[in-house]
């Protein structure tokens, strides 16, 4: 999708982090930005920022975990702004603790957001892109959502959904023979601040992203068409370990620091 200007884009979590970057960076290429996200004040303050540049982006508060809200706001989004032509799954929360650490209203919130606001989103814009045979679904895993990590027992979890929603839903359009296309983002961890005090061993190879340069990676593999974006490229290694006994994938998780990540991790 190289030709972006005028083009609907939808964002989920769009008022803080990458998701508010990416907005800015599409509004900025010429599209017309939808910014959903549950925090009203950060709404308001995206909103302000982008009228005072004289870019397009429209806010709706929304609580992606509340299906009838998103299926309502949808309508509004089509009949208000016009048909969706890029939905970007963005909204995440982390709890980031053990999985008997971890309080069970949390565990519940982690996969609502994380996971299953992923199919109400996709139920409500997807029908529409195949009737017109074209759109652009991205969803924003994690690279914890291909290789489980000590103390993100929730969102691990979430994210390997999000993962497998994203892989059956491609298929799905495979099997269609329809012009959707699909991104899958796995990112190693980011410096939005839902992070903080995670660490990594190595630096070189695992570095914590910075979020201007994951929010610019994103944007870029849309308008490239790329179905898969892996950051940094030696998180790609995963894949590559998978095809050897467990103990060897849990070898190399424990040299390059993966499940001591956690240890001093604060959070928001």
């Amino acid at each position: 999708m190289r030709h972006i200007k005028d083009k609907i884009i939808l964002i989920t979590g769009a008022a803080s982090g990458i998701g508010k970057l990416m907005a800015m960076d599409f509004a900025k290429r010429g599209a017309k930005v939808v910014a959903w996200d549950i925090d009203s004040s950060a709404l308001k303050r995206l909103m302000d920022e982008a009228e005072q540049k004289s870019l397009f982006i429209k806010t709706f508060v929304c609580d992606v975990t509340d299906r009838d809200m998103v299926y309502k706001l949808a309508e509004e989004v089509r009949v208000e702004v016009g048909a969706v032509d890029v939905l970007i799954n963005n909204a995440g929360v982390v709890s980031g603790k053990t999985l008997l650490e971890t309080p069970d209203e949390k565990i519940v919130r982690s996969l609502n957001v994380n996971t299953l606001s992923l199919f109400w989103t996709l139920k409500a814009f997807l029908p529409s892109m195949l009737e017109r045979n074209a759109g652009h679904i991205v969803t924003v895993a994690s690279a914890a959502g291909i290789i489980g990590v000590k103390g993100l027992a929730d969102y691990s979890a979430s994210k390997f959904g999000a993962f497998g929603l994203h892989e059956v839903v491609r298929m799905e359009l495979r099997q269609k023979k329809s012009a959707v296309r699909t991104t899958i983002v796995c990112p190693f961890f980011i410096d939005t601040g839902m992070f903080n005090r995670v660490k990594t061993k190595f630096p070189f190879f695992l570095p914590i992203l910075k979020s201007e340069y994951a929010a610019e990676a994103i944007v870029k593999a849309v308008l490239n068409n790329r179905q898969r974006l892996v950051m940094p490229r030696f998180v790609y290694s995963v894949f590559f370990l998978r095809l050897f006994p467990t103990a060897v994938l849990d070898a190399m998780a424990d040299f390059f620091g993966v499940n001591q990540a956690m240890d001093e991790f604060k959070g928001r």
